[in-house]
């Protein structure tokens, strides 16, 4: 069988199972031929082997059962990265590039900001907010050695340096660094409620519990991290976090009582509440 009519095939079982079935097919088929999607349309006229239709029948049975696609093709595509993701990472979403463009409006361009990522999983944050800001002293942590295994691997194909710390939260920073406190804090932690386990993307079921659920209504995480960033942020410096649709609330509330100021929410794409940040409010004298 040739190319075009095989993906057309293939984009058709799909429909079911994947909001990209074109898309998902075309990845699919291109980690099968090591071609890329550009050189999959270049050459759609040409026959494909029994055994490569084999093995690319094989991969769309498993995104049929909603395994990821990044799980599948070991990558994932966020902000200018390609990036390395496994079952022990979140896979990353396009929604969470608002927290990155968020964050990089707050540091100057040429800026020798330090800035945390906590909470890292594949390193996502982290590395797209150094891949714009190269100046900045990168730190992240995860409670996860696995996760951090797999940031440090794609930190070394961008060819940036992190210090990664491994613990929860800001616990892992203790004895860890000589400056604990940081004029940026940023986090995507888990934000799901344990009561909405079952009701949420079926794919959810192939990614680590522990970057997911938080509690029965999802904030148990948050609260902790703001909790505890006051004591390693710098003066006026700004914490941000990514959250449900329906946290900005109770998080704008979280954030004023624990002396932070300029506090907001901002949508994504979807016009959905997704990223909320607060500044340090200056020390009273």
């Amino acid at each position: 069988m040739q190319i075009a009519p095989l993906i057309k095939l293939a984009s058709q079982r799909l429909a079911d199972s994947s909001d990209s079935p074109r898309l998902d097919a075309e990845l699919l088929l291109g980690m099968v031929l090591g071609k890329s999607r550009a050189q999959i349309y270049s050459c759609s006229d040409d026959k494909i082997s029994a055994a490569d239709q084999a093995l690319f029948a094989k991969l769309l049975e498993k995104r049929r059962n909603r395994v990821p696609i990044a799980h599948i093709t070991g990558n994932r595509e966020f902000w200018t990265l390609n990036l390395k993701v496994t079952p022990d990472t979140l896979v990353p979403r396009p929604e969470t590039e608002l927290l990155v463009e968020l964050t990089l409006a707050k540091i100057p361009k040429e800026s020798s900001s330090r800035v945390l990522d906590l909470g890292t999983g594949s390193g996502a944050v982290i590395l797209a907010i150094g891949s714009d800001r190269p100046h900045c002293h990168l730190h992240a942590t995860d409670i996860s050695r696995k996760a951090l295994e797999i940031a440090a691997e794609n930190a070394a194909c961008s060819e940036q340096q992190v210090n990664w710390h491994e613990g929860d939260w800001f616990a892992a920073l203790a004895g860890e660094t000589a400056d604990p406190n940081f004029d940026i804090i940023v986090s995507n932690p888990p934000y799901i409620g344990l009561k909405e386990n079952g009701l949420t993307d079926p794919e959810l079921q192939f990614e680590p519990d522990l970057a997911l659920y938080s509690g029965d209504d999802g904030l148990n995480a948050i609260r902790a991290i703001v909790q505890n960033a006051p004591q390693h942020l710098n003066a006026e410096g700004w914490l941000l976090l990514e959250h449900g649709f329906m946290q900005g609330e109770a998080i704008r509330a979280l954030l004023a009582d624990h002396r932070f100021v300029e506090i907001s929410t901002m949508l994504d794409l979807a016009g959905l509440p997704r990223v909320t940040s607060g500044r340090m409010a200056p020390k009273a004298h």
